[in-house]
């Protein structure tokens, strides 16, 4: 069980960090930034992380499978932390695919003059759903730890 733990902490942890990263160093920036800056860096982190996190999400998300079968009636706290952890990270994955993406897939096909009027308020929802998913990665990672670290 502890390598199916580690396993499950170890990819969700990086699925954690590609939330905090951006939020620490871009999100809580984006409103002070010019449109085209704003485009530049939008694009970027799209090209980047969306093939990775199209299949990192769901395999880190899957990952947490084997614990829950294996402390399934022996192991509760284990059991319910990894569970609760994974329904967090659920929750990322839903707030991604309804929110964050469709977002990013329209500010894809802007550019500075074709922007929106009112693309100040797509980039201001985007940033703050982005802080859900910050927080349902650090909790839940924090939840896959508590379980690992206090089961057997």
């Amino acid at each position: 069980m502890k390598t199916a733990e580690l396993l499950s902490i170890v990819l969700n942890a990086l699925v954690m960090g590609v939330f905090w990263g951006p939020w620490v160093a871009l999100t809580r920036s984006l409103a002070t930034f010019e449109p085209s800056v704003f485009l530049a860096i939008g694009r970027r982190l799209n090209l980047n992380l969306a093939p990775l996190m199209t299949v990192l999400m769901p395999v880190a998300l899957l990952s947490t499978v084997p614990t829950l079968v294996l402390s399934y009636g022996d192991h509760p706290t284990t059991f319910a932390t990894t569970l609760a952890g994974a329904a967090l990270f659920a929750v990322a994955l839903v707030v991604t695919v309804a929110v964050e993406v469709p977002i990013a897939v329209q500010i894809k096909t802007w550019s500075t003059d074709t922007m929106p009027e009112d693309w100040q308020r797509l980039r201001d929802r985007w940033a703050s759903v982005h802080v859900i998913r910050v927080l349902a990665g650090v909790i839940g990672l924090g939840l896959l730890v508590f379980g690992a670290i206090c089961g057997p």
